[in-house]
């Protein structure tokens, strides 16, 4: 499979997201890459990777920032590498797109260059939660801060059908978020579409969830509006950073906890590694024609990597094509 990868998207670009690339070619034979960014910044990082034969470099002199306004920015800027990426996939010369740039800036090339499917109003950001059941799916994480009960309709939708292909479970249940299970808690917009859910036929909606509740693994598809689901993501991954922060401070506090820390150290790798976002890679930005997958602002060459392996994935499972089945 080939995939456009937005050299010059993120904090660490280029060079940490060059390094994830090599990562993912090392690691996989069947991935080819179309590096998209400034020639001589790929080439600094990499030289060989003009030689390279799995590799092809699409130099575009123009990049969209975090601060900058993602639609003006998009208006202004026709060669910026993470539209230049989008067209690659519009054009069928990529089968995906990766990014670690603006997740604004995607949001919009996505829409403007590869166009969404057909009878969705708004695309979603699905993302993998770590549960104590396993992985499990919530959207939306921050496509769309504002959205109507229609919209999370089709997210659930989205959401079931990503978590049935990508996570291997069958007949996904679905669940809201909301500040309480009862049918009359959260806002008017958890409410409307509480009973919009409930009138969808094979959706295998049931009910509400609370935030409390998420790591339980109960729901394997977790519906939300961009905005809370943004919080709700970052708040498990900062409480995931803190509380091994306050662990490693406890361990290192005396001779006695020292050698206990050394004792659980194997486990408590092992439990950092599914907290830690990195082992996601990448999160797809669903309803839209093509696969873009939005990965997190600060990844490195791990995260990087993780999310061409994941894209790759997607693409032989066959994801677009279930998706674009449904009817919205």
């Amino acid at each position: 499979m080939r995939i456009a990868l937005d050299v010059m998207g993120g904090d660490h670009a280029p060079e940490e997201v060059l390094a994830g690339a090599k990562e993912a070619l090392a690691s996989s034979g069947a991935l080819e890459l179309m590096l998209v960014g400034d020639l001589e910044a790929v080439l600094q990082y990499w030289p060989e990777a003009k030689s390279e034969q799995r590799i092809e470099i699409v130099h575009c002199d123009e990049v969209i920032g975090m601060d900058e306004h993602p639609a003006m920015a998009y208006r202004k800027k026709k060669n910026a590498s993470i539209t230049v990426a989008s067209r690659l996939v519009r054009d069928g010369e990529a089968q995906g797109v990766v990014s670690a740039g603006s997740t604004g800036a995607q949001m919009v090339a996505a829409l403007f260059e590869i166009g969404r499917m057909e009878g969705v109003n708004r695309p979603a950001i699905a993302s993998c939660i770590p549960t104590l059941k396993g992985p499990k799916v919530m959207l939306d994480i921050g496509a769309n801060t504002d959205s109507m009960p229609e919209n999370l309709r089709q997210f659930s939708w989205l959401g079931k059908i990503y978590c049935s292909v990508a996570l291997g479970i069958p007949e996904p249940k679905v669940y809201l978020l909301s500040n309480g299970v009862e049918a009359e808690k959260g806002d008017e917009l958890v409410q409307k579409t509480y009973s919009l859910l409930m009138e969808e036929e094979g959706l295998n909606f049931c009910g509400s969830v609370e935030g409390r509740d998420l790591f339980s693994g109960e729901a394997d598809v977790v519906v939300t509006d961009g905005f809370s689901g943004n919080i709700a993501l970052k708040t498990m991954e900062g409480t995931a950073e803190a509380l091994f922060t306050m662990m490693r401070e406890a361990f290192m506090s005396d001779a006695r906890s020292k050698l206990g820390a050394a004792l659980l150290k194997p486990a408590l790798k092992q439990v950092k590694s599914r907290l830690d976002y990195e082992e996601v890679g990448g999160a797809p930005l669903l309803g839209v024609r093509g696969l873009s997958v939005v990965c997190h602002g600060s990844s490195k060459a791990k995260a990087v990597r993780t999310a061409l392996l994941k894209a790759g994935e997607w693409i032989d499972s066959g994801l677009l094509a279930k998706l674009g089945e449904h009817k919205f």
